[in-house]
């Protein structure tokens, strides 16, 4: 476990609020950095992905990096101008 990792685990030891708030935050973060992953798999830029869902730039940089409130419906789109499939699994 590398020292990020361990402040990480002290900080959800010591605080309660932290291990909730950042679990969350968490997954926001993942979803995100995934959609964007995606994109630059796809070889696709901001402008282009945003040109082919016919938004602007500002609007995939915001889905990328405030990944917490996205419709289904946009994240299906998203994927299917990425050529993909939107799978969605409840564990």
């Amino acid at each position: 476990m590398d020292e990020l990792q361990v402040f990480i685990e002290e900080q959800k030891e010591l605080c309660p609020g932290f291990a909730e708030g950042y679990d969350e935050g968490y997954k926001h973060f993942r979803i995100g950095v995934m959609l964007k992953q995606a994109r630059t798999n796809a070889g696709l830029t901001q402008v282009a992905l945003a040109e082919k869902l016919k938004t602007h730039k500002s609007a995939i940089s915001r889905i990328e990096n405030h990944a917490e409130d996205i419709k289904l419906s946009t994240l299906s789109h998203y994927a299917e101008a990425l050529g993909k499939k939107l799978d969605i699994t409840i564990l």
